[in-house]
């Protein structure tokens, strides 16, 4: 390969034998070089067909430091093991500019806030967010810094991204604002705080993002035909409470993301509601209700 021109010494466009035009990651892969000179390949860590597209981001990065870009990689290649998953072109990039901005913050020592780090991205999404902290221990052990621990969820972010075949980072930002907002719901109506490790809760945020991402994709409940109507009745009169509860959650999707809860919709969520509100530290199911909830 034959160097054409630099973006950084770590990042350049190159053109093989073939003609085809590259952009190329490296530890100072262009360092030194001039137009025809040729690349020493093995320090490639990277490479993109050079489409105009990658030569945009390319430039976009041109003032990256120097060892985010190693980071990056090696990040990529953590997570890329860890989640089985494969980072795009455009997703290499987005990472190196959120590792460059977040090494910059803590040089500065800005600390975007404890606040940020909720139980809805752990628990959610538990094996990103477990990669996510392991990047922040490689991250501050290759640069000596000491990183916020609201930083993982931000890097959570971007690995739910590269491995979200059905929602956008924007969705998945939507689905956990939606759920923080159902659990603020269920804990005023019934004042208390839930036990977010408990068995329950668990099972309820499997169901709670499994049906948001339903609604999101537009994707029909296959699981079965529609549950008996009679069955809604039965939730009204035996868990009164939980059902006002769904109520007042359906008004809530209902206004904020223009979703409407059908009835079989209702029956589980009520089901769940009172499990979760009446025995968190249970991790058996009710004879009457198990039947209900081992389909959802």
């Amino acid at each position: 390969m034959k160097f054409v021109k630099n973006f950084n010494n770590n990042a350049a466009l190159v053109s093989d034998e073939s003609g085809v035009d590259w952009v190329v990651i490296g530890n100072g892969i262009g360092f030194g070089k001039k137009a025809g000179d040729e690349i020493d390949e093995s320090k490639i860590s990277r490479r993109f067909v050079a489409v105009e597209k990658n030569i945009e981001l390319a430039n976009s990065i041109s003032d990256i430091d120097t060892r985010t870009l190693a980071l990056t990689t090696e990040v990529i290649q953590i997570a890329s093991e860890k989640l089985q998953t494969k980072f795009s072109d455009y997703q290499y990039f987005a990472l190196a500019d959120h590792i460059d901005f977040l090494l910059k913050r803590a040089d500065e020592g800005i600390d975007l806030g404890q606040e940020t780090v909720r139980w809805e991205i752990r628990k959610l999404f538990p094996k990103e967010y477990d990669v996510a902290l392991t990047a922040i221990k490689v991250i501050e052990k290759k640069t000596s810094m000491t990183l916020p621990r609201s930083e993982a969820v931000y890097l959570t972010y971007h690995f739910i991204n590269a491995g979200s075949d059905q929602t956008k980072l924007q969705d998945t930002i939507k689905i956990t604002k939606l759920i923080r907002g159902v659990i603020a719901i269920i804990e005023y109506q019934y004042g208390m705080q839930l036990d977010t490790e408990s068995f329950n809760f668990n099972r309820f945020m499997t169901h709670l993002r499994a049906f948001m991402v339903r609604h999101i994709c537009g994707i029909n409940d296959e699981s079965g035909s529609e549950l008996d109507r009679s069955l809604l009745e039965l939730m009204k009169a035996k868990y009164q409470t939980a059902y006002e509860t769904v109520l007042k959650i359906g008004t809530y999707l209902q206004k904020q993301a223009g979703w409407q809860l059908q009835p079989d919709d209702q029956v589980y969520l009520t089901l769940h509601v009172w499990r979760v509100t009446h025995r968190q530290n249970s991790s058996n199911t009710d004879d009457e209700t198990k039947q209900l909830t081992t389909d959802k």
